[in-house]
């Protein structure tokens, strides 16, 4: 389905380049925002006409595309969550005479016919080294479209660390000593492009002809795990620990740009490694996580405004705690440039035969009725609201992996069609972390339950609370 607003253009006639050299598509990936980002900035720099286009994927081709898992779709959490974050894009392309243009299909499907009927031959956007991301590329490449990649989406910029991506240290421990030794420091955020181009002469007429495109079916010889229907969550659960239906916790850039000025002016910086760990509640993490993975805030502005607090109110271990999970996604997304398609291989970087696998078991796992009251108040939790702690990430992980004896990758997946904050690194490289298939030198981390309910839920408050959908 199309959703664009018709805007006047202007027909002015453009000098020297052929049309198709001039006229430019921007393809939004996981970079929602105008401010710190180069790509953008990069594409207007060269346009004189440019279209602004969003693709809408279909979650089961992406699935057999990364993890070879079939899952049922989204629940629709971050659909919603990214529907916002695209009004306020397209609010401020339109405050500068252009827009935004959403369409359903992958871009590898859709970009060379919208170029052909724009005439244009350049397509700018955001670099993601992850196998489906990269497919996607080579194809618009294969249909013969010039694109051009940057790479903008991790805190530090890989020129400036001291060890190129094959030489990345094997562990993170050794990564974050080496960038703090050296003194690495993140560059600062760009400035919004000057001056955003307009729109080619004919999009009015194109854009009115678009339809929505039919996905593809899923390819054969996948990993088919069915999970029987399950209550359709409420949009607007008053447990969620990231209420993303209040305009506090809303996807645009805005909102996560008030949210984090709100976490430093309540000095919550100061006290976030004494509070990470807990399951519940608005304010025991920094909730940076849902518009770090749309993109509508960039890792570098954290930081930036992260510095500018401990300039003000002095630094600590809370406060070095955020750089330090900085440092993590950082390091996944590192990793990515080193191995690639190799983190989505079931063994992971190691030689482990394929994982087991219990497909009754799993669909127990999604639909929260495990023998684990923890691990199933975590399930609901996370198909109710899109959200579930960092701890219980990684206790759910754990049980579906060690307890369940399931593989690891429908895990991911699940993770993928659920969370508000899903990022294809993060995601990818703390599964591998847990089931031990990654760069870790101790070979998984299996999580005790009795014992995380002891010392993170030892009065039941988070069972209780999440004890029924």
């Amino acid at each position: 389905m199309l959703k664009s607003t018709m805007i006047n253009t202007s027909s002015q006639t453009q000098p020297s380049q052929s049309s198709s050299e001039r006229i430019v598509i921007y393809l939004f990936r996981n970079d929602l925002r105008i401010e710190d980002n180069p790509a953008l900035v990069k594409a207007c720099q060269v346009a004189e006409k440019i279209v602004f286009v969003y693709c809408h994927v279909s979650a089961i081709n992406v699935f057999n595309s990364r993890q070879r898992c079939r899952l049922p779709q989204s629940n629709g959490h971050r659909q919603q969550f990214i529907a916002a974050a695209l009004t306020e894009v397209r609010m401020q392309l339109e405050a500068s005479g252009n827009t935004l243009l959403e369409v359903h299909g992958s871009a590898a499907a859709c970009l060379p016919q919208l170029a052909s009927e724009i005439n244009a031959k350049t397509v700018y956007c955001e670099e993601i080294a992850a196998p489906y991301e990269q497919d996607e590329v080579n194809a618009l490449r294969s249909a013969g479209l010039h694109v051009h990649t940057v790479w903008h989406s991790s805190l530090l910029d890989p020129a400036d660390l001291p060890f190129t991506a094959d030489a990345l240290p094997r562990v993170f421990t050794q990564f974050r000593q080496l960038i703090e030794a050296e003194g690495v420091r993140p560059r600062s955020p760009a400035p919004k492009p000057a001056v955003i181009p307009a729109l080619p002469d004919n999009f009015n007429t194109v854009a009115a002809r678009w339809i929505q495109l039919e996905t593809k079916r899923p390819k054969s010889g996948v990993l088919v795990v069915s999970v029987a229907s399950m209550p359709i969550p409420l949009s607007n659960d008053p447990r969620s620990s990231f209420p993303y239906y209040l305009p506090a916790f809303s996807g645009g850039a805005s909102a996560a740009r008030n949210h984090l000025q709100n976490y430093l002016t309540k000095k919550l910086p100061h006290t976030y490694k004494l509070t990470r760990n807990q399951l519940s509640g608005r304010d025991y993490s920094t909730k940076f996580a849902p518009w770090l993975a749309s993109g509508a805030l960039s890792a570098r502005q954290i930081y930036q405004d992260l510095k500018e607090f401990e300039a003000t109110y002095g630094a600590n271990d809370g406060s070095y705690w955020i750089w330090f999970e900085l440092l993590w996604r950082d390091y996944f997304r590192f990793l990515h440039l080193q191995y690639g398609r190799k983190l989505y291989a079931a063994s992971g970087l190691t030689q482990a035969p394929t994982p087991t696998h219990h497909e009754d078991r799993f669909e127990q796992w999604c639909m929260a009725k495990t023998a684990e009251p923890l691990v199933n108040a975590g399930m609901r939790e996370l198909y109710s609201t899109g959200y579930l702690s960092n701890r219980l990430r990684q206790i759910v992980a754990s049980y579906l992996i060690y307890d369940l004896e399931c593989d690891w990758r429908a895990g991911a997946a699940w993770f993928e069609a659920s969370l508000i904050d899903y990022d294809v690194y993060s995601n990818q490289g703390n599964w591998l972390y847990i089931a031990g298939l990654g760069t870790d030198p101790r070979n998984g981390r299996r999580f005790n339950i009795q014992k995380q309910m002891h010392d993170h839920d030892r009065d039941g408050s988070y069972q209780r609370l999440w004890n029924t959908f």
